[in-house]
């Protein structure tokens, strides 16, 4: 069976793309040096295809009580339109369901734009919730998504577009949408860079995606897109979360919205039984010397000498070399009262790597001592 395609398949193809299968569509690993991509989002504008991403309109009367039910996060926060915000669906059990942006975009409606491997579970999901509630949902599949990210993002993204486009970008400020026509422009990413994700017409796709080409952006890969939302101390989805963990072991508790107390999120009951006592939390960990730390990795206390990697308290989540600094970096999943030093289980070896508090790059500037 065949992998879907995005809008812009042909024009990845164009510039030479390595195309992988990710969550059943073919998209773009890198267009070249990975490293490269990277630097070009820290240190100018890069482009990403996220078009095989989901958006999801919630429209009608109840759509924003179904979201204050289905979300961790407080719908009401974002009761003025334009503003968004980044919230976790939750199962009765308190595990993540899917991670996810919500634009609050119109009356009474609201755009989530979901995960790609998710999507289907997502729409079953929220349609079950939804029957008690007035309210449409309407996959958009008609629809693109173009995310620009880096300091330059901004100013080039301004040329790409019309004036009217352009216009309502420059008024945004961080988590703020606007709708302009069929579009809607959203002052949020997935790098720890400024920009924008453009959620547009798919017959619109190419024009701006050759239009940002001509302004100076350079296309980006899911290989440097990963390495970025790393350094920046952004989960992802299957591996740094998933059903069988809570946002609270997951240093997600910032996007549960306790207050008010009356409001009954799904997964609310479970998250409270726990809510001071996890027994596990994210950290973010940097490898002492050489070596690569990666998803899956063994994770053990430092002063441990005895135990077998596969009876380990710990794991790394996420792991990579961080082009940013010259090194390996990690989210991993440890025991509360674990700190400072930690030994992981690289290529048979037991190697030391400290215990930081994330995100360790944002907005360019390194954010944590080396």
């Amino acid at each position: 069976m065949a992998n879907n395609h995005t809008p812009l398949h042909d024009e990845h193809v164009a510039l030479g793309a390595k195309l992988v299968d990710f969550a059943g569509w073919d998209m773009p690993i890198n267009y070249g040096s990975q490293i490269a991509e990277h630097k070009a989002v820290r240190e100018g504008a890069g482009m990403f295809d996220v078009s095989h991403m989901r958006p999801v309109d919630i429209r009608g009367a109840g759509a924003r009580d179904l979201l204050r039910r289905v979300l961790a996060n407080d719908v009401a926060k974002i009761d003025e339109t334009g503003r968004a915000f980044y919230t976790c669906m939750l199962n009765t059990r308190g595990g993540v369901i899917d991670d996810l942006i919500v634009y609050h975009l119109g009356d009474n409606w609201y755009r989530a734009v979901v995960n790609a491997a998710t999507a289907e579970k997502d729409m079953a999901w929220l349609s079950s919730q939804a029957r008690n509630f007035d309210v449409d949902l309407a996959t958009r599949d008609d629809l693109a998504i173009i995310a620009v990210q880096g300091p330059k993002a901004r100013e080039l993204t301004y040329s790409a577009l019309d004036d009217e486009q352009a216009g309502a970008a420059a008024e945004l400020k961080p988590f703020r949408a606007a709708v302009v026509g069929e579009w809607s422009i959203g002052r949020t990413g997935y790098t720890g860079e400024d920009g924008f994700e453009i959620v547009l017409p798919a017959d619109a796709a190419v024009d701006l995606w050759r239009a940002l080409l001509e302004a100076g952006v350079e296309p980006i890969g899911l290989g440097a897109r990963d390495t970025l939302r790393l350094e920046a101390g952004l989960n992802l989805y299957g591996q740094d979360m998933d059903e069988d963990t809570t946002p609270l072991e997951s240093g997600l508790g910032w996007t549960v919205a306790f207050e008010p107390a009356d409001r009954d999120f799904i997964g609310r009951e479970s998250l409270e039984a726990v809510r001071d006592q996890s027994p596990r939390k994210l950290v973010g960990l940097v490898l002492e010397g050489r070596g690569v730390m990666r998803h899956g990795a063994a994770v053990r206390a430092a002063d441990d000498e005895s135990t077998e990697a596969q009876h380990a308290e710990g794991e790394i989540t996420s792991g990579s070399f961080a082009p940013t600094l010259s090194r390996s970096i990690a989210l991993a999943r440890v025991p509360v009262e674990w700190e400072q030093r930690v030994q992981v289980h690289v290529r048979g070896k037991w190697l030391t790597a400290y215990v930081v508090a994330y995100p360790f790059v944002r907005n360019g500037k390194i954010r944590i001592d080396l």
